[in-house]
């Protein structure tokens, strides 16, 4: 059992958003570990609400090609709501993650052309070989969404355990209308996320920086 834990703690500590990824395939028996691992996700009343469409080779750089010109031509438009603001301590953790990128990558503070350029490698999927784009049943709602949550935990620790990198990406979703119309994914279906994976380019220096987490103090509230 003190196995079996410092296993899953040693997989969630190795976990961290990849923004640059080297160009080799992933075996499709691999994708399919991946996803079979992330459906044993919990989900309430085991309606497993999550599907994946995933891309490979030319399909990556169809959609990879038609989600820039979506970005530059088209109004964002997500299946949920975004947020409307990232208030006190969860605001300073978004700027601290945003500076240690810029600050990895070599981008001043007050250099906004290139703040803008490297926003825009979100929607390039980081060099990424496959992209897996997460949809939950529209009927289950937001629950049905929070379930899908924990099989996007899922699928990047599975990644992460066969040597994988990978990134959960908003900013696609960011683009829901255009993503239903590129997969023709019905309105029954909620676009939660894009995962872009792929092996890891461990030289690039985005890659080269982790993001602190929140002491035990402010997470947990244990009574009795």
């Amino acid at each position: 059992m003190t196995t079996e834990i410092a296993t899953l703690e040693r997989l969630l500590a190795a976990r961290h958003s990849c923004r640059a990824f080297l160009p080799d395939p992933v075996p499709r028996e691999t994708i399919a570990r991946i996803v079979t691992a992330a459906g044993r996700a919990p989900s309430w009343c085991n309606a497993q609400p999550w599907q994946v469409t995933v891309t490979c080779g030319e399909e990556t750089e169809r959609f990879r090609a038609a989600l820039l010109d979506a970005v530059a031509n088209d109004e964002p438009r997500s299946d949920l709501p975004w947020p409307e603001s990232y208030p006190g301590v969860h605001g300073a953790r978004r700027r601290e993650c945003g500076m240690q990128l810029y600050d990895a990558v070599g981008i001043a503070r007050d250099d906004m052309a290139a703040r803008a350029e490297q926003r825009m490698e979100n929607f390039r999927l980081f060099g990424a070989p496959h992209v897996a784009i997460v949809h939950s049943e529209a009927a289950l709602g937001p629950y049905g969404a929070m379930d899908t949550g924990g099989f996007v935990t899922a699928f990047m620790l599975a990644a992460t355990a066969l040597g994988l990198g990978s990134i959960a990406q908003a900013s696609v979703a960011s683009h829901g209308a255009f993503v239903h119309r590129h997969f023709g994914l019905p309105q029954t279906r909620l676009v939660l996320c894009a995962i872009a994976f792929g092996r890891p380019d461990p030289d690039h220096p985005a890659n080269g920086f982790r993001t602190t987490r929140a002491p035990l103090s402010e997470v947990l509230d244990l009574r009795g």
